[in-house]
């Protein structure tokens, strides 16, 4: 079994992978007991969303052999989340994702550095 902070970080690089934007892990293990981590992104598009999913998916099996308990939402919602119990990951149409804005909600919440990203802010994982 992969620990959740790999789950994460691989997530991110998938979506990374696939040019999703605007991509951050929110590390939730202090603040709720539902999950660790929070992964979010942005999609461009209605197809791009779907694409990210898919990926996420099937890349996340193939590198870790983890596959989501369940996904939520479709394309058309322009809202799509992959639950991995540990790990949460919310794919946004870009149109919507200021509307929730998840890491304003939690903006308590560390950001964890992720490599192939420029540093975040202070109070990183």
């Amino acid at each position: 079994m992969t620990d959740s902070l790999t789950l994460a970080k691989t997530c991110a690089a998938i979506a990374n992978d696939i040019h999703a934007e605007d991509i951050m892990v929110l590390d939730m293990r202090e603040l709720i007991t539902l999950t660790d981590y929070f992964v979010i992104c942005t999609a461009t598009s209605v197809p791009h969303l779907k694409a990210v999913a898919r990926d996420l998916r099937h890349k996340t099996e193939e590198a870790l052999g983890e596959v989501p308990r369940s996904t939520d939402g479709d394309a058309s919602s322009l809202w799509m989340v992959i639950d991995y119990v540990d790990v949460i990951v919310h794919i946004f149409h870009n149109q919507l994702r200021e509307v929730y804005s998840l890491e304003n909600l939690w903006a308590d919440a560390p950001r964890v550095d992720l490599e192939f990203l420029p540093e975040t802010a202070a109070g990183s994982v």
